[in-house]
């Protein structure tokens, strides 16, 4: 029959997964990090996951589809499968924290494993990665904003403490990533928001500076003036170089 059903723009969805839970029929869930209409049946077209994609990717569109059936959604919420929330790993349900946690392993090990792990996170939300956290965030809201490569934390001993203190964080590999999308999405980020504050840490290798000029380009189209603190970090884990980058600069990265 023709009649009105959800219509889900992969391109669009960054897998938040505000739309789940928002579908009392469980017809939506997340699959492969994208908003999936499971079964035609079990929805009722009336879009009540419309107003909770941030990203505008769910529409109304008049379609052949098979008629809702509210026994196989009776089924469907009785078969105990993962239909309210995101499936899978947690990845894409945005959390934010009060403050810094101790990571203290309470585990068998020596003193001075225990004394590094007592060191406190200073990481205040959860996703991290650019492709997940979407931009309408709350923590993102008047943010120091740190955009990192994702090799960074784990080069850089002093990341949490020295880069990620008082930020909010998106990571993300400019080499291994598939970037499209990237630029608006950092855009997005930049235009609704107003960080007071942008950094970019990254790799002191070529395939590294690629997000820095991500960055770059996204102030451009956000139509920013704010600066560009630049923090490079070598390979075996040091400090190698810092710079601001006005808006009105053009400048390319050092190779």
């Amino acid at each position: 029959m023709i009649r009105d059903i959800v219509s889900i723009d992969e391109e669009l969805c960054d897998g938040c997964g505000q739309c789940v839970p928002a579908c009392a029929e469980g017809a939506v869930r997340i699959v492969n990090g994208k908003a999936r209409l499971v079964s035609d049946v079990l929805c009722d077209g009336l879009g009540a996951c419309l107003g909770h994609c941030p990203r505008g990717a769910i529409k109304i569109v008049r379609r052949d589809a098979a008629a809702f059936d509210e026994a196989a959604v009776h089924g469907n919420l009785a078969s105990g499968e993962p239909a309210r929330v995101p499936s899978g790993c947690p990845s894409s349900r945005f959390a934010q924290f009060a403050g810094p946690v101790r990571g203290r392993d309470t585990g068998a090990g020596n003193g001075r494993h225990a004394a590094e792990s007592d060191a406190p996170s200073e990481l205040t939300h959860w996703p991290v990665q650019l492709r997940l956290l979407p931009p309408t965030a709350p923590i993102l809201q008047g943010a120091r904003l740190l955009v990192a490569a994702d090799c960074v934390p784990v080069a850089y001993a002093a990341f949490h403490s020295e880069l990620l203190r008082d930020h909010a964080v998106v990571i993300a590999c400019p080499k291994l990533d598939d970037t499209r999308g990237y630029v608006e999405k950092l855009a997005d980020m930049i235009r609704h928001n107003d960080p007071v504050e942008l950094t970019v840490a990254h790799m002191q290798v070529p395939c590294c500076t690629g997000i820095l000029q991500a960055v770059l380009e996204a102030r451009r189209l956000a139509g920013s003036e704010l600066p560009v603190d630049e923090v490079v970090i070598g390979v075996q884990g040091q400090v190698v170089g810092r710079r601001r980058i006005p808006a009105e600069s053009m400048a390319v990265p050092p190779q």
